[in-house]
């Protein structure tokens, strides 16, 4: 009986180490086993990459407009289904001199999928991004972060890189007033910030972006686009 109940406890455990260690091999910002990924860059130069996901939507000219007032220029990792929903949002980030990276066709996260639907899911996006008359290269960013086996290899067999981030304040507080604190704190050379003001009623996240944009800049920084910075690594 203690053999059986010894076996038990030992199957529980591995089992638990199994789901935990997928869990952080999931969520991992920093690691991947198939392709490159970038989270930040290492650089002696004072500069950030500012990037959003998720879009277009009509908040996107309220955005547009504060990167205008600063002279930024971001990079926005947009939905495909967004796209087609508001194809003239999408256009303007384009006219405006931004990046475009796809963030998928549906926003499904992208684990335990078929090689099939991944396929799908990036490349009709690609598809609808070069509809926009946006040109450049088209980076990649998974929904939520989320990635495992099947997604890297998709992307690192078509040569294709995985942008992730360092700095997210939603992922710290939902509390608006506190998510500059959270970029000034951990704000540094290489940086890549992530924000979600596509979807605010409030404009509060609105607001925030403002408040980053204003401090950062008063310390020195200058933001560029994600490839912009890449092109800064020293490592």
């Amino acid at each position: 009986m203690k053999t059986y109940i010894t076996r038990m406890m030992t199957m529980i455990m591995v089992l638990f180490l199994l789901l935990y260690g997928t869990y952080k091999w999931m969520n991992a910002r920093t690691f991947q086993v198939f392709g490159n990924l970038t989270s930040e860059v290492n650089t002696d130069k004072k500069v950030v990459a500012l990037t959003f996901d998720d879009g277009p939507t009509e908040n996107t000219g309220k955005i547009l407009s504060l990167l205008d007032k600063y002279k930024v220029k971001a990079t926005f990792f947009l939905i495909g289904e967004e796209i087609e929903r508001s194809p003239e949002e999408a256009k303007k980030i384009v006219e405006k001199g931004h990046q475009i990276g796809n963030h998928t066709y549906t926003h499904n996260r992208m684990i335990f999928k078929s090689s099939t639907y991944i396929k799908k899911e990036i490349e009709n996006t690609d598809e609808l991004i070069k509809e926009t008359g946006y040109d450049g290269e088209i980076d990649f960013r998974p929904p939520n972060g989320k990635k495992l086996i099947g997604l890297p290899y998709y992307l690192h067999k078509n040569d294709r890189e995985t942008i992730m981030w360092s700095i997210e304040p939603d992922s710290v507080t939902n509390d608006p007033s506190k998510k500059l604190a959270v970029v000034k704190e951990n704000a540094k050379p290489g940086s890549i910030i992530l924000l979600h003001p596509m979807y605010d009623k409030s404009v509060d996240e609105i607001q925030v972006l403002e408040e980053i944009l204003a401090a950062l800049t008063k310390e020195g920084y200058s933001f560029v686009t994600v490839n912009e910075l890449q092109k800064l690594n020293t490592k």
